[in-house]
């Protein structure tokens, strides 16, 4: 079996006899190993994708590192072809980043920055983060955080929001409990947002989720509330984002996923106000990607269930 491993990541596939053979994640994939039965993708190029859909005709297996896999699923791979994504890989980065980015939102670490590059003692944030009627803006104990995508990051994200005091509720499809946190279905999600201190998104990129973050959202959260999103920049109307900071009817927002990656130098977000941005690095490191990648080899051979099958 021949197994094609982009040269964006070093994997250890060595416990296998099969043909490990690294590729250009960013090339179209070179006419001698068009017969792949295995391709593993890490940050390829969407020509990359499409290029490798169109001529590998024996492709058995696609494994995505991305724990989102609507890049591999836009290529155009047969229905023929088991696609897996690298869900829960990501789990313990994306938590860290998303945890810094609330902290950094929550406690205005970006007008703090502002004052440190001015060579300013900041004696107005001082004051306002004092004052005993801002208390509950600049912490996270007592805090109602409300994570829209309740899945595995969620899970490891949720009980460092709830060591540090805040109260923490999801949203998914589906209400009940996960991890030991209250969930409520996404037809609720208004009446929790009324409630909100801190809203955290990592929602995947469906066509189901586009714009989900929209001005009615925005609408159902205090002007005091959080905005964080990790998940997808599809999910996010910047528009309406835009135009809640400006107004002052959003107290502060985070981003990691922008619609357009990289961010253009022109876009408007750049300089939208109380607004941290950050280019896509939540996830940057896959933990555990060579044993999933193994795992899922094995079991492919051996006809048996494949690990984050999305497709195929």
């Amino acid at each position: 079996m021949k197994i094609l491993v982009p040269n964006t990541i070093a994997l250890d596939l060595s416990t296998i006899g099969d043909d490990v053979v690294s590729y250009q994640a960013d090339q179209a994939i070179p006419d001698e190993h068009t017969d792949a039965e295995v391709l593993v993708v890490w940050q390829n190029t969407a020509d990359n994708l499409s290029d490798a859909a169109r001529r590998l005709t024996r492709l058995r297996l696609v494994q995505t590192l991305a724990a989102g896999p609507d890049s591999v699923l836009a290529a155009g791979f047969g229905d023929d072809v088991a696609i897996t994504s690298g869900r829960s890989l990501h789990d313990g980065p994306v938590a860290e980043h998303a945890l810094a980015l609330v902290l950094a939102a929550v406690r205005r670490l970006d007008t703090l920055l502002e004052a440190q590059r001015s060579s300013t003692w900041d004696r107005d944030y001082n004051v306002a983060q004092s004052a005993p009627e801002t208390e509950q803006l600049y912490t996270l104990d007592g805090a109602k955080v409300t994570i829209w995508g309740f899945g595995s990051i969620a899970g490891r994200l949720a009980p460092l929001l709830a060591a540090l005091g805040a109260s923490v509720t999801g949203v998914a499809n589906s209400a009940g409990e996960r991890y030991g946190f209250p969930v409520v279905a996404t037809s609720e999600l208004h009446e929790v947002l009324k409630t909100t201190d801190v809203l955290i998104s990592i929602l995947p990129a469906t066509p189901e989720t586009a714009n989900s973050l929209n001005a009615d959202v925005l609408a159902s959260l205090p002007k005091t509330a959080v905005f964080v999103n990790v998940g997808r920049g599809a999910t996010v109307d910047e528009d309406a984002l835009q135009a809640a900071l400006a107004e002052g009817r959003l107290r502060a927002a985070a981003l990691d996923v922008t619609k357009t990656e990289p961010l253009p130098s022109h876009s408007p977000l750049w300089t939208a106000p109380n607004l941290i941005i950050t280019p896509h690095v939540a996830g940057n490191r896959p933990k555990g990607s060579s044993a999933l990648v193994l795992a899922n080899i094995a079991a492919l051979k051996e006809g048996r269930e494949l690990t984050n099958q999305v497709a195929g």
